[in-house]
């Protein structure tokens, strides 16, 4: 039996301030022809990235509308994880040398794993590309039930070709595969029905939640934050592909005519991601030991209430990316009321509306340039920080996520 992860109770009538009755009732409407349904989450890690955090909520709301949920988390191994850290970023773009021995390592514990899987459940939504070959395994051993569903949270705009290869047949035995956007979406996946559904942020978790100024400020002074000072932030994984050296380059450039101007870099490291560690040293090893640039992690206690005073005490939220699925801290910094200037990359281009809630960069030098004139300009800032707020709470909130799965899984019954 796989490893099931436990979640605290959520109740969803405690969502009716944040997200509105009309969204509650909704989520009600789409959940009643599932009443009673067993549904498997399957993922790769029980903590640190955007997936882990978006089940943690929809697992708890999905067992309060009264649809059987369980979290269970594949069992992997460095090598493995060495190779599907390889994967995702091949899937993003990059060009790797995929070898027989690297599909032989995910293959052997793709199998060690579904002699593990649980049968008996009405659905199976699988993330990411990690466990998604179970499918087939459970085929092979004609111990296929219920209806599987394949959900892809990566930017798979240009994979590479040769590991797209390998995935797409896998890909194609599901009933469902559900893309952040159209553009994700590749012309070879022809078996599944295709939907297009935006990851979401849950307003009432901890991180999400208004945080008085004392905690704001108790938080900063406990991590040398000087919270007089204007603050910018960059909250993700230490990864290529949410470019922490170009963060570090367009804050110096502020720096010159903003010396007082202070960088938080804060993330987790992810058990699945190994190669977390290497880019938060190379991360480091940039800084030059400026006391402006904090980097922060879960190794100095750096969690959900952290993060949220970072990003309540930052003037802008910046979310760097050459590539991105979505990018939840788009998501959370407009929540809060922050302009965001981001990347011009995959889901963050669903986020921001460039002009209007943010904006959209591609370059270091347009980063500096755009961060420095909301710097500037307070009114520009608390404009877009508004209209930022009223666009996720429209569009990008747990509970409009959770009813487009639930509307899709009726579809595909």
């Amino acid at each position: 039996m796989l490893a099931t992860v436990p979640v605290p109770e959520k109740h969803l009538d405690d969502y009716v301030d944040a997200a509105g009755a009309e969204a509650v009732e909704r989520l009600r409407e789409a959940a009643r022809p599932l009443q009673g349904a067993r549904l498997l989450q399957l993922n790769s890690t029980a903590f640190g990235g955007g997936v882990a955090e978006l089940l943690l909520t929809q697992v708890a709301l999905l067992n309060d509308l009264g649809i059987e949920t369980t979290w269970a988390v594949l069992e992997g191994s460095d090598d493995y994880f060495a190779v599907t850290k390889a994967v995702h970023n091949a899937l993003q773009g990059e060009a790797i040398d995929w070898t027989p021995q690297m599909a032989a390592t995910y293959w052997d514990r793709i199998v060690a794993n579904a002699m593990q899987l649980d049968d008996g459940y009405d659905y199976y939504l699988i993330h990411d590309p990690q466990p998604a070959a179970l499918l087939k395994v459970i085929e092979e051993e004609g111990r296929r039930g219920g209806r599987w569903l394949w959900r892809c949270h990566i930017d798979l705009s240009t994979p590479h070709t040769p590991v797209w290869g390998f995935f797409e047949p896998i890909v194609n035995r599901y009933d469902a595969a559900i893309f952040t956007m159209e553009d994700f979406a590749q012309p070879g996946i022809r078996g599944p029905r295709l939907a297009f559904i935006p990851p979401s942020i849950d307003p009432l978790s901890a991180k999400n939640r208004p945080l008085s100024d004392e905690t704001t400020r108790e938080v900063l002074v406990a991590y040398d934050i000087d919270p007089a000072r204007p603050i910018i932030s960059q909250v993700s994984r230490f990864d290529p592909w949410k470019d922490p050296i170009g963060v570090i380059d367009a804050y110096r450039l502020l720096k010159d005519g903003l010396p007082e101007l202070q960088l938080i870099m804060a993330g987790s490291l992810a058990h699945d991601d190994p190669e977390g560690m290497r880019y938060l040293d190379l991360t480091e090893e940039h800084r030059a030991g400026d006391p402006d640039i904090h980097l922060l992690t879960n190794l100095q206690g750096v969690g959900d209430i952290e993060i949220g005073a970072f990003q309540e005490a930052s003037q802008v939220i910046v979310q760097k990316s050459t590539r991105e699925g979505f990018g939840l801290v788009v998501s959370e910094g407009m929540w809060k009321r922050k302009p965001v200037v981001g990347g011009n990359v995959g889901g963050i281009r669903l986020q921001i509306v460039d002009g209007e809630t943010g904006f959209l960069v591609d370059s270091v030098e347009s980063c500096a340039e755009r961060v420095g004139t909301l710097l500037h300009d307070p009114e520009l800032r608390g404009r877009m920080g508004r209209s930022g707020h009223v666009r996720v709470r429209e569009r990008f909130l747990s509970l409009r996520e959770i009813e487009d799965y639930l509307r899709l899984m009726t579809a595909v019954t």
